[in-house]
C-alpha cells in the first residue's frame, strides 16, 4: 500500500527538535549529562580515530548517491531534510548487506548510510521516512552519544574494559528512548504516522507492506502495552537491555499514543517551538526526568525488594565510573601513542 506524500514545499520552519521530543528522550539524555565526565569518555573514544576507521570502512564499501546514483532516493534524502529546514545535507551512501538499516554516522561531519535491503523492501513513502528519521537524529544533535555508542558496539562486548561496560549500557538505554524521537519527526515528514507504523512493520517482518496486515500489527502492539505481570515487566526490562533501539511493536505504540494526544496535529498545523525559542533547562530535564524514573520504578517492582537495591547499587557504580573509564582510555592513548612511535 503506497501514500501520497506532502508537497515538496511543505516545510516545518525552524523546527526544533524539542516541539516532539519524546519525555523517555529527553530524560535519557539528562540522565546522561548527569553522569561525570562522560562527554570527556565519548569524545577520548571518537579521538582515539575508531570513527574515523568505521568511516573509512563505509567510503570504501559503498556507493554515494547523487544526481547520478539512485537520483529517486538522493531526492527523497534532500526532501526530508528541507522539510525539517535542515540547510546542511550530509552524504547518503547505499551499502549491500542482506538486513534492513540505516545509520547516521559521525559526531562533526555526519554521513547516512542504508543497507540495501532497506530500500529493496521499502516503497517511495516509507523511504522518506527513513531518511527523515535519520535527519531527525542529527537535528537533535544525537549524533556524539550515537557515535560513541557505535565504537562501542563495534569493539565487542567482552573486549569491553569493565569501567566502559556501565557506559555502554547507559548509551544503549539512552539509544532505545532516542529513537522514539525521531519516529515523531518521521511522522512529520511523511505527514502520516501510518507510514512509519507501516515502515516498522515491514522492516521488522521483512517483507513488503502488500503482504502485511498493518491493522494486525497495530493491534499486537496494543497487546504488548496491556498491563501486565511484574514478571511479564521484567523480561520485557530485560529483552530491551541489549539492543540499540525499541522493540517495534513499542515504537508503534508510542508513535501512536503520542499522534492520540492531539500533538502531531497541532504540529502539523504550525504550532511547535522553533529553533530560537528559549528552553528552561531545569524544567525541561526535572519533568521529564520524573516521568523516566518512575516508569524505571515500576518496572523494577514486580521483581522484589532485592533487585530494586541492586539496581540503586548499579546506579551508585554508573555515576562513578567516569573517572575509570577516563584513565583506562588515557593509558591506552598514551600506549597508542608509543606504539606510533616505532611503526
Amino acid at each position: 500500500m503506497s501514500t501520497t506524500l506532502p508537497a515538496e514545499g511543505y516545510r516545518l520552519t525552524g523546527i526544533s527538535p524539542k516541539a516532539y521530543e519524546h519525555p523517555a528522550d529527553r530524560a535519557a539524555t539528562a540522565a546522561l549529562g548527569s553522569i561525570p565526565y562522560l562527554d570527556k569518555v565519548v569524545r577520548r573514544l571518537i579521538e582515539l580515530g575508531y570513527e574515523r576507521a568505521m568511516r573509512a570502512a563505509y567510503l570504501g564499501s559503498s556507493v554515494r548517491l547523487s544526481e547520478a546514483q539512485l537520483p529517486d532516493l538522493w531526492r527523497q534524502h534532500n526532501i526530508a531534510y528541507a522539510t525539517l529546514d535542515m540547510p546542511d545535507v550530509p552524504p547518503l551512501y547505499l551499502t549491500q548487506y542482506p538486513s534492513p538499516n540505516a545509520a547516521a554516522i559521525g559526531a562533526s561531519r555526519p554521513i547516512v548510510v542504508l543497507q540495501s535491503e532497506l530500500v529493496r523492501l521499502l516503497d517511495t513513502s516509507q523511504q522518506r521516512a527513513v531518511l527523515a528519521h535519520e535527519a531527525a537524529h542529527i537535528l537533535s544533535d544525537h549524533q556524539l552519544y550515537r557515535t560513541a555508542l557505535q565504537i562501542l558496539l563495534r569493539i565487542g562486548s567482552t573486549a569491553i574494559p569493565l569501567p566502559v561496560a556501565p557506559i555502554r549500557a547507559a548509551l544503549l538505554e539512552w539509544s532505545r528512548a532516542s529513537e522514539l524521537t525521531c519516529d515523531r519527526a518521521a511522522a512529520l515528514v511523511v505527514r502520516d504516522p501510518l507510514v512509519v507504523c507501516r515502515t516498522l512493520m515491514v522492516i521488522t517482518a521483512g517483507a513488503e507492506a502488500e503482504k502485511l496486515d498493518l491493522d494486525a500489527f497495530m493491534r499486537q502492539g496494543q497487546e504488548y502495552a496491556e498491563p501486565s505481570s511484574g514478571l511479564q515487566k521484567l523480561t520485557r526490562l530485560f529483552l530491551d537491555l541489549g539492543v540499540t533501539h525499541a522493540l517495534p511493536v513499542k515504537r508503534v505504540h508510542e508513535l501512536m499514543a503520542w499522534v492520540h494526544s492531539g500533538e502531531y496535529d497541532r504540529i502539523v498545523a504550525g504550532e511547535y517551538r522553533r529553533r530560537e525559542e528559549p528552553v528552561s533547562a531545569r524544567a525541561e530535564a526535572g519533568g521529564a526526568t520524573d516521568h523516566y524514573a518512575t516508569k524505571a520504578k515500576d518496572a523494577i517492582a514486580g521483581a522484589g525488594a532485592t533487585l530494586q537495591d541492586s539496581y540503586a547499587e548499579a546506579s551508585a557504580a554508573l555515576e562513578g565510573a567516569g573517572d575509570k573509564v577516563a584513565e583506562w582510555l588515557r593509558r591506552r592513548g598514551a600506549d597508542a601513542g608509543r606504539q606510533d612511535d616505532t611503526d
